[in-house]
């Protein structure tokens, strides 16, 4: 029993983790599409694809700091 909760509590532990990551990764993103100058362009990859299309700045941000919002919901309901 002892040990089940210990692979439990390391998974746990291990998921908390890649969250984080997940979240820093997301606040990167976040920040670097804040600080781009006005003229520049935003392109976003197809999923499982290495094609590119242009995408709206604004849109994408948006999009970016909800998917952060969510995260950070996700993690602290665990």
């Amino acid at each position: 029993n002892s040990t089940r909760r210990g692979q439990q509590t390391e998974s746990t532990r291990l998921f908390t983790i890649e969250f984080n990551l997940q979240i820093k990764e997301q606040k990167i993103v976040v920040d670097e599409l804040s600080n781009l100058k006005k003229n520049r362009k935003v392109y976003v990859q197809q999923r499982n694809s290495n094609i590119f299309f242009l995408a709206d700045k604004g849109q994408m941000l948006g999009t970016n700091k909800k998917e952060l919002d969510i995260l950070k919901k996700e993690l602290q309901d665990m």
